[in-house]
């Protein structure tokens, strides 16, 4: 099963397959180069979308960070500029033996693509006589989820725990809502009750939703130029001054809450492109929705409580879940269709949930949500997650309410159902040119200069 916590998960930006999950990989060989006792030297090579756009998503600094021990979770997003180049001077990953040299040891590969997915990554170590001791190969999947080729045949062959209420479908989510009688966000409360308990999970839900507001404020506050020379400047701040400003006005536009929606996802989406920490939902490049769409349940819609966003983030996750086991949430392999559209389907079905929607209501508003965004492609700038990203995010957070409001003024009755709408996003993703898919080879990448 794929739980809420994978799903959501707090790190640093700017995106979940190419800075937290390469910082996991890293971290992950650093331990077990520890184990046999240090080596003489280290390697790290990084293959497809990863090498292309590794650069502006910050691949090589989240490498050097989690080759240093660093986890994406608890590093001080502002130590990171500083902790990577100390080790660029001095080469020193506190691993026996080692001395690490960047421009030497962390090769970007532009040719060669790993077999299971774009974003390979391959570390190796060696004994003094350049004897290999390891050869480990990681993928970096979407959302932050990294799998070794050993898991990701496990996974595959369904070596997982099985939770009490397995579904694997849209249609059998449904069916085991109207068998059981629970709603979507006690199934999928009663499956993570298999790994941890109702405390632990009440717990991490509230964590979630904090650090989602806490990424909204902090968002609000900050002003000038997002890193990486595209100077692309901050809008948040301005925006939320100048709603702040018109809150006592005798007339107000009615349209003026898109306007607090979108303000929501671009403070968020800013933090990510300037490397603040967010929750990945289900990836970074379209971490601004799910926290918009939180928030606005929050400040806008009637008798919020604690038990109502907890609600709001299970039922995302069912839905994320679904599309990530059924087709991918990974933009490097479907396109921003599998970021954007997979986050707006996820945010839909949670405000759907919060407002009371029934689970046909709640199906309904995700496949909404996820047809319209229906071949998106993932064509970054400079490979900065910056241009288009940050505005697509304001975008999504509000096909999400509309797709929830639609759905709510039905009765789940639907001619598209979100299955087919999975499986329509797969095979488009499948189709799409590789230059749309995270590679800043096609598309706005290269018809818009990046200067």
């Amino acid at each position: 099963m794929i739980s809420t916590f994978d799903l959501f998960k707090i790190g640093i930006g700017p995106s979940s397959s190419h800075t937290v999950g390469p910082m996991v990989a890293a971290r992950r060989f650093r331990e077990t180069v520890l184990a046999r006792g240090g080596a003489a030297r280290i390697s790290a090579e990084i293959y497809g979308s990863l090498a292309w756009t590794g650069r502006g998503h910050g691949t090589d600094v989240a490498i050097l960070l989690g080759l240093l021990g660093h986890a994406p979770a608890t590093i001080d997003p502002d130590l990171t500029t500083p902790l990577s180049d100390t080790l660029r001077r001095t080469g020193d990953l506190g691993i026996p033996g080692v001395h690490f040299e960047p421009e030497r040891d962390l090769v970007f590969n532009f040719k060669d693509i790993l077999p299971l997915h774009t974003n390979g990554m391959r570390f190796r170590a060696y004994d003094a006589g350049d004897a290999l001791l390891e050869d480990q190969i990681f993928y970096s999947v979407g959302g932050g989820f990294v799998v070794t080729a050993a898991e990701a045949e496990a996974v595959s062959a369904g070596d997982t725990q099985t939770p009490p209420l397995l579904f694997g479908s849209g249609r059998e989510l449904l069916d085991l809502t109207l068998r059981t009688g629970l709603t979507i966000p006690q199934i999928q409360l009663a499956n993570e009750l298999t790994l941890r308990s109702r405390e632990a999970i009440d717990a991490g839900l509230d964590a979630i939703r904090d650090a989602m507001f806490a990424c909204i404020e902090r968002g609000l506050r900050m002003d000038g130029e997002l890193p990486g020379g595209l100077r692309v400047r901050r809008r948040a701040k301005r925006l939320y001054e100048s709603l702040e400003a018109t809150k006592l006005a005798n007339s107000r536009p009615a349209h003026e809450i898109m306007d607090w929606i979108s303000l929501y996802a671009l403070a968020v989406n800013e933090e990510n492109a300037s490397g603040g920490r967010v929750v990945t939902a289900p990836t970074n490049g379209a971490a601004g929705i799910v926290p918009a769409v939180l928030r606005y349940t929050r400040d806008f819609c009637p008798d919020w409580n604690d038990e109502r966003g907890r609600d709001f983030l299970l039922t995302a996750a069912a839905i994320g879940g679904l599309i990530k086991a059924r087709a991918s949430i990974s933009g490097a392999e479907v396109g921003c269709q599998g970021e954007v559209g997979s986050a707006a389907a996820m945010a839909a079905a949670g405000l759907t949930a919060a407002l009371g929607g029934s689970a046909f209501q709640i199906e309904n508003a995700a496949e909404i949500a996820m047809e319209h965004h229906l071949g998106m492609t993932c064509d970054p700038i400079a490979g900065l997650v910056q241009v288009p990203c940050i505005e697509r995010n304001a975008f999504g957070a509000n096909k999400a309410v509309v797709a929830a409001s639609l759905s709510l003024r039905g009765d789940g009755e639907h001619r598209v159902s979100l299955d087919e709408v999975i499986e329509t996003m797969r095979q488009t993703g499948h189709d799409m040119q590789a230059k749309y898919k995270e590679t800043s080879l096609g598309g706005l990448a290269v018809n818009v200069a990046a200067c």
